[in-house]
């Protein structure tokens, strides 16, 4: 009899695709030992105590500045905590610095703010030894003060009359070799930014690539991709009529357009590397970013690259009382950095303050949640990095690329709907090849679904019995707990209703003013 073809047979494939390089084949290599690596990164790198480099950063340095010279666009799928910021960072640098040209070349797009700072973080390791600057757009602060950080115009000079129209049109220049930006306010700088442009634009890095090529984020692209390939021909022009030497030295770029058959596109091509532990493998949405003869680096067969020490875990809940499980089995990891997933900013901000108010659990608890400003969310990290916090409970913007050190394990109170959401989640830890856990807290009727994630995922989740008894010893603490979240939650409604009331009444001016006209 035969077996009906997986749906997944029926998905085309790009040709591309079918033929990937194996990440796994590249060695951890020292620093030192790096060829061609500039002596001056290899100082800032030792500076941050990185000794040697992952393989996906290997990998992709031999397809930059090695052999392959950036010929071919590349997409990386690579489990999470693998190194992938510091494999695109430090090719870029390198690149970059062997030109003296002070303009935009080179933009990387994050979906969020936090993993956008961190990125900046690894970028400004390496960048400033080079002699390259660094920018970050993402909304944290006024876009008056972030353009005072892109964009330098030279001040005027006494004595001489200018055209204020003119002279911010032509003289402000880019102050930063490297962008770091979110979608929404690349496009705020694009659209309203006088000075700031892409016409120089080289290299574009898309970071959690799946997610930033879906629907909510696609504006971005279409005007970035028409920006630098617009541009392109003033770009080449523009250097030319700069000194003989650097001209000479952009001229080697060349081979990337003209004479590898591309005679009727603007030169130097927009290099472009893709990035994610769940790339997709949509034709379509590959399709926007009109890749050139890509090249597919992955790790293994599997389409889900999970951390190579992850050990999975799955705690069973024999009743909806889940947070007396989720709080005996935080009890059991006391000691340990823990990260708890929910499924909304609600569930965070109720599970938090539950957590709390349980006088037996003696650790820190923050929640952490897009609710919270940056500079909030900031202050609780440093404060988990620095072990001053124990549990953080998130919804999911904790759980793509943010790397927080030695997380020992990753608690999923609320299971997703899609593998690509929990992989992210449990990602958060066993990074850097460290190892690390992740349990899945399960009702009766969750085991089901669990179940046929772990098919797709190809894991397997190890059962992690909690003793009854010490179940049956926190209940008295736990309705103590409801009690003070129903206070809590009473609190906050009224709160609430008093300030929609406040706000809702119209002004005493304006009441008066009806009150005469109709008299």
């Amino acid at each position: 009899m035969n077996k009906t073809p997986h749906v997944q047979n029926s998905i085309p494939v790009l040709p591309w695709l079918r033929h990937p390089v194996d990440i796994i084949d590249f060695k951890e290599t020292p620093v030192d030992l790096l060829p061609d690596l500039d002596p001056r990164l290899v100082k800032a790198l030792k500076d941050v105590s990185i000794s040697s480099l992952f393989p996906v950063q290997v990998a992709v340095w031999q397809e930059t500045i090695g052999p392959g010279a950036f010929e071919r666009d590349l997409c990386v799928n690579s489990p999470t905590g693998s190194g992938k910021t510091l494999a695109y960072a430090l090719p870029l640098v390198q690149m970059l610095a062997s030109h003296t040209v002070k303009c935009l070349r080179a933009l990387v797009v994050l979906p969020t703010r936090d993993l956008a700072v961190q990125v900046k973080k690894v970028f400004d390791d390496i960048a400033p030894a080079a002699g390259l600057s660094v920018g970050l757009a993402v909304g944290q602060s006024s876009i008056s003060d972030e353009i005072s950080t892109l964009i330098t115009t030279p001040k005027l000079e006494a004595g001489f009359c200018y055209d204020p129209e003119d002279y911010t049109a032509n003289s402000s220049k880019s102050a930063v070799d490297i962008l770091v930006a979110t979608p929404g306010r690349l496009m705020d700088h694009i659209n309203t930014t006088k000075g700031f442009t892409l016409e120089h634009l080289r290299y574009l890095v898309v970071d959690e690539t799946d997610r930033l090529l879906g629907e909510a984020y696609q504006a971005w692209l279409p005007t970035v991709l028409h920006s630098a390939r617009s541009n392109g021909e003033v770009f080449v022009h523009s250097v030319e009529a700069l000194s003989p030497s650097i001209c000479g030295s952009f001229k080697t770029i060349r081979r990337f357009g003209v004479e590898r058959g591309f005679k009727d596109k603007a030169y130097p091509r927009l290099v472009k590397m893709l990035f994610s532990a769940t790339l997709t493998r949509n034709p379509s949405k590959l399709g926007l970013l009109d890749l050139h003869h890509p090249l597919f680096l992955t790790t293994g067969q599997s389409r889900y690259a999970f951390p190579e020490k992850l050990e999975f875990f799955k705690v069973l809940c024999e009743s909806h009382d889940k947070a007396l499980y989720l709080v005996a089995l935080l009890q059991k990891l006391r000691g340990e950095k823990c990260i708890v997933f929910t499924s909304s900013k609600k569930m965070t901000h109720r599970l938090c303050s539950l957590l709390k108010s349980f006088g037996v659990l003696q650790m820190k608890v923050k929640g952490y949640s897009s609710c919270q400003h940056q500079a909030v969310r900031s202050k609780i990290l440093d404060a988990f990095r620095r072990g001053e916090v124990e549990v953080v409970v998130s919804s999911d913007n904790l759980s793509r690329g943010t790397d927080v050190e030695a997380v020992a394990n990753v608690i999923i109170y609320d299971v997703p709907r899609y593998i690509k959401a929990y992989l992210h989640r449990a990602g958060r830890t066993a990074r850097a090849f460290q190892i690390g856990r992740c349990f899945t807290l399960l009702l009766k009727d969750e085991v089901k679904k669990f179940k046929a994630l772990q098919r797709k995922a190809e894991i397997s989740a190890a059962l992690f019995p909690l003793p009854t008894e010490s179940i049956q010893s926190l209940q008295s603490d736990y309705l103590s707990a409801l009690d003070k979240l129903k206070e809590s939650v009473e609190f906050e409604a009224s709160r609430k209703r008093k300030f929609n009331f406040k706000h809702s009444r119209p002004a005493k001016g304006k009441a008066k003013a009806v009150k005469v006209s109709k008299d």
